[in-house]
């Protein structure tokens, strides 16, 4: 239901992967899978980056995606990230089960307060 596309930011050769795995995605998994994109390795040295912000969030825009950058070592929004793909599987799942309750038809029972109450017809059949 959730997918975290994630790419180390300095190594340029793993977001260039990106592309091929969302492809993959759109071919083996549900069309409405949740997906986020990951930049891992935030809290390195600027000049070590291969892989600019900007880049990420470029990517995360034109597939409509989210993005995020993180760090494992400093836990930089490591669980922001779950936690907002745990919302949105969440969203989603409600959204589906109201789609379903529009389609169903309830059937109520009587309410038999009001004195609206009618008697259940009996079976002539006795099983025995």
């Amino acid at each position: 239901m959730g997918i975290l596309l994630v790419y180390d930011v300095i190594d340029e050769s793993s977001f260039n992967n990106i592309r091929n795995w969302i492809r993959n995605i759109e071919q083996h998994a549900s069309d409405n899978v949740n997906k986020i994109l990951v930049g891992n390795k935030a809290d390195i040295d600027e000049r070590k980056r291969a892989v600019p912000t900007s880049k990420g969030q470029a990517l995360a825009d034109e597939y409509g995606i989210k993005f995020f950058e993180t760090s494992a070592k400093t836990n930089l929004n490591v669980e922001q990230v779950f936690f907002s793909i745990a919302r949105d599987i969440k969203q989603k799942l409600a959204e589906s089960d109201n789609k379903h309750e529009e389609r169903t038809i309830k059937i109520n029972k009587l309410d038999q307060s009001a004195g609206d109450s009618i008697a259940p017809e009996r079976s002539a059949y006795c099983g025995s």
